[in-house]
């Protein structure tokens, strides 16, 4: 029996080619995210003010063709991802990646 909790559980995180990111989760849905809206989404310091939540990072910044180098597991609840354009201090938990695959599915 699925729980909520196997929502917010990858089974597998994978390139989907060059632009792509997919994540099959533990209750059957599989979500696949463009790599550069995730490179916009990272929610480290030194993309967002810690202290109002306000967005730092200048999405003019980030190259159109920014793509992963290194995808690796913080833990059992994230990933930590290094991007070609230098960036690798975001941690992206299980239940943002989900909370972001919801919200696209939705719109």
């Amino acid at each position: 029996m699925k729980t909520d909790q196997d929502r917010q559980i990858p089974e597998q995180i994978r390139q989907s080619g060059p632009g792509h990111l997919l994540i099959a989760w533990r209750d059957g849905v599989e979500s696949v995210f463009p790599v550069r809206e995730l490179r916009l989404a990272c929610a480290c310091a030194h993309c967002v003010d810690e202290w109002t939540g306000e967005y730092k990072l200048d999405a003019g910044s980030v190259p159109e063709d920014v793509r992963p180098t290194r995808i690796k597991a913080v833990g059992r609840y994230a990933i930590q991802i290094d991007w070609t354009d230098g960036h690798g201090t975001g941690i992206y938990s299980f239940d943002r990646l989900r909370e972001l695959a919801d919200r696209a599915e939705a719109s």
